[in-house]
């Protein structure tokens, strides 16, 4: 066969979509639009990988730390930034505090100039919320002038909450981690960390289990309207085309469908696009322009999608007969073989059988046969679903007229039951799959925070000294907070320490009062003035050989960083023994114990330390009447709610953009079985009228309509809960970890699976109910 005629058939297939009169632009449209809602999903994914650059580049080229002990000297091109990073409402601020030291001083991205004291320049999203009702406590803690707005260059999402602020006299608090002086903004060379293999075997998993529902949908949408088009190639072979001509321009019905859904995917996707800016998903927000999908990979798309509309429409009608007279779709068609169904799950598991047991510590997991295993996995739903409904509602019968309407539809074209449900069936295995490996590799990133969550329930961190004087009783006074405690910490060594590397004493020492002292140890009486010796903490030992009455000990004091003062101190006569208990972070402390009296001023101006905070959770807001009162304290300090479990970043973020992808996988499921859920009622249009006519009650018929749709779904689920949890044991064999079924998540997306049907259902009600109308028989 040469490609001319192939052309020839398949230009003349596309035509006939085009001019088959009403009847043939809505089938044309309803093809499009499941094409195009898959489409679109495609190009957002092909468009992730820009997406996530663009944010780390930007977030790099922001990036204001120079992560060196030997900071540039002052100069007019040298700025003094600090870090002043906060939380509202469980909302991340970039805050960042700036003195240029001169007229040359470095801008950041998307900063035209430097705010003077008193003003800062903020996100279009912060200024949103600082002008809102919603703001108003944010405002008493951001108490300066805006002067201006951060440009897109210098944001990494359009929801992001951002802001530079003004001060002076930074200079004195560089200390190399929140403080710090710099020539450039920009991340610095640093080693390059090896990549987790669990992680990456998840992005890759996330990726293929998001990907697979898609596909599947846009293979469906392409055979809309087959019973019609049936009719229509019987026609063809009326008038003379033979079998095989007859399919190529069937192919190229389904072609022209495809190509004006490909139209229709890049008008939803830039509407989409430009929508992205405006919302933000699991704390996610992106710019329209960060979503743009690789070049490559776009024309893949474009390719393949219309590829895919011929090879699956040539395959649909592989076994079915069509003469002039009509299709031989009717008769029993011959039974569906099992044989190969079970081959593709059977290589999926075979191309994932080398690396069982590999786990973290045996390099990374081979990428193709992970991508290859997977798919043949979730590729095996769509596979054994067709068969597993024939099987099944060959053998029902009986039961009301609704019950057998249903069940003898669903003998006839049990195919296109299946199809309509293999969607939900691959995205419910492939997140069930998910929700298994995530549950089970969990405790390798999520570790106990040792806090004691009955004694204190925030902490606010100061670096100074000076800013926790009268800490007490400020914080005692806020709204919301049922108790402050106040312990400072000092390094303190036997040996000066002008060099900076003095001998330091384990533990160091703890300054506080004695109700304070008494949250870290036991001790028999307490007054200001007395200082303890720790017994029962880990380093016993270096306490007992350092800490004696009338041996000189020198404290440490900074003046900032690489500039260190020595402080001696003469450990006193009165000197008294404490035994050590946990304290509010679940440790155990060592050294000395020291009330206010007894630290020489010059080093209690210089201590750090924390207030730790026990919160009234009924009082709403609490956490933020904190937060307000520590920056109003010392802006530089940090206040953060205590929690009993910390996971780590990278695994947080994988897990949030699976929510994120899920979501619109959900979204597309929804829309483009809704789209499937139309079509079918409307091929169906004249049946259900004759019905009506001969005086069926329209009650049977919706409930006959809702078995159709229930029984099929019912049977995908449970094969997508027996697939999902195969090749959920199977990865969780990969990463080494013990295999165990996670049943809430099981059942959790299994649930959301069926109301994604029930949703649509409820939806499709009412076309239903106008299409039971006897006035439905008239024809033209």
């Amino acid at each position: 066969m040469s490609v001319r005629q192939w052309t020839r058939d398949l230009s003349m297939g596309a035509r006939f979509a085009f001019t088959g009169g009403r009847e043939g632009w809505l089938r044309v449209v309803l093809t499009a639009v499941g094409v195009g809602l898959g489409v679109a999903l495609l190009l957002l994914t092909t468009a992730v990988p820009s997406a996530l650059s663009v944010r780390h580049e930007r977030s790099e080229a922001r990036e204001d730390y120079t992560y060196s002990q030997h900071p540039p000297a002052k100069a007019d091109n040298t700025l003094v930034i600090a870090d002043i990073d906060t939380t509202y409402h469980g909302k991340e601020i970039r805050g960042r505090l700036v003195e240029p030291d001169g007229p040359r001083a470095p801008l950041p991205a998307g900063v035209s100039a430097y705010p003077g004291p008193g003003e800062m320049v903020v996100s279009p999203a912060l200024k949103n919320l600082l002008d809102s009702g919603s703001g108003r406590l944010l405002r008493e803690r951001l108490p300066y002038r805006v002067v201006g707005t951060i440009a897109e260059s210098g944001l990494i999402g359009s929801r992001e909450l951002a802001y530079y602020a003004g001060m002076e006299n930074l200079a004195p608090r560089i200390n190399g981690w929140q403080v710090a002086r710099i020539a450039e903004f920009g991340s610095p060379q640093r080693t390059q960390e090896r990549s987790d293999p669990v992680l990456l075997l998840l992005v890759m998993v996330v990726f293929v289990a998001l990907l697979m529902p898609v596909a599947v949908f846009i293979a469906a949408a392409v055979r809309f309207g087959g019973e019609q088009r049936d009719r229509r190639l019987a026609a063809l072979r009326l008038v003379g085309s033979d079998s095989r001509m007859t399919r190529r321009i069937a192919a190229g019905e389904a072609l022209g469908g495809s190509l004006l859904g490909l139209v229709l995917g890049t008008v939803f996707f830039l509407a989409g696009r430009q929508a992205a800016g405006s919302v933000e998903v699991v704390s996610i927000s992106v710019f329209p322009s960060y979503l743009n999908p690789s070049p490559w990979l776009a024309a893949l798309v474009a390719v393949a999608v219309p590829a895919a509309a011929v090879l699956v429409t040539l395959l649909a009608l592989r076994g079915v007969v069509i003469e002039p007279l009509g299709v031989v779709r009717t008769a029993k068609p011959a039974r569906r073989r099992l044989w190969w169904r079970l081959l593709l799950p059977v290589v999926g598991l075979a191309m994932l059988y080398p690396m069982f047991d590999q786990g973290r510590s045996n390099g990374d997991f081979n990428q193709p046969l992970v991508i290859g295993g997977v798919t043949l996995l979730l590729v095996g739903v769509t596979a054994l679903l067709p068969w597993v409904v024939e099987t099944v509602v060959a053998r029902l019968g009986g039961g009301g007229v609704a019950w057998q309407l249903a069940v003898r539809r669903l003998q006839l074209s049990s195919g296109t039951a299946a199809r309509l449900v293999s969607g939900i069936a691959v995205a419910v295995a492939g997140a069930i799959a998910l929700q298994m490996l995530f549950a089970g590799v969990q405790d390798y990133y999520t570790k106990n925070s040792g806090r004691n969550l009955f004694r204190a329930q925030m902490e606010v961190s100061a670096t100074q000294g000076a800013a926790l004087n009268g800490a007490t009783d400020k914080f005692s006074a806020t709204k919301g907070v049922l108790k402050a405690t106040v312990l400072s910490e000092a390094s303190i060594g036997d040996a000066s320490w002008t060099d900076g590397e003095g001998p330091d004493l384990a533990g160091g020492a703890t300054v506080g009062d004695c109700a304070a002292l008494r949250e870290v140890a036991r001790m028999s009486s307490c007054r200001d003035g007395d200082v303890f010796a720790l017994r029962g903490g880990q380093f016993d030992a270096d306490t007992a050989k350092m800490v004696r009455p009338g041996r000189e000990l020198h404290f440490q004091t900074s003046t900032g960083m690489d500039h260190y003062e020595d402080v001696p101190w003469t450990v006193p006569a009165t000197l008294k023994s404490a035994r050590s208990i946990e304290d509010p972070r679940g440790e155990r402390r060592s050294g000395l114990l020291m009330t206010p009296s007894a630290v020489p001023a010059r080093v209690a101006a210089s201590m750090g330390g924390s207030v730790y905070l026990s919160i009234d959770r009924s009082v709403p807001d609490a956490h933020e009447y904190v937060r307000n009162t520590a920056a109003a304290i010392d802006p530089m300090t940090s206040a953060y709610a205590w929690v009993a479990t910390e996971e780590s970043k990278k695994f947080t973020s994988i897990r949030t953009g699976l929510f994120g992808g899920a979501i619109c996988v959900l979204l597309l499921i929804g829309a483009s079985l809704l789209v499937s859920q139309l079509e079918q009622l409307r091929e169906r249009k004249k049946l259900l009228s004759a019905l009506v006519a001969f005086g069926t009650r329209r009650r049977t018929l919706s409930l006959s309509v809702l078995w159709q749709t229930a029984v099929p779904v019912a049977l995908g689920l449970v094969l997508a809960a027996a697939v999902g949890m195969t090749l959920g044991a199977v990865l969780l064999k990969m990463t080494g970890t013990p295999v165990g079924v996670d049943w809430p998540s099981v059942l959790a997306m299994t649930g959301m699976g069926a109301g994604v049907v029930l949703a649509v259902t409820l939806l499709s009600l009412p076309p239903l109910l106008r299409l039971m109308r006897p006035d439905g028989l008239r024809t033209e």
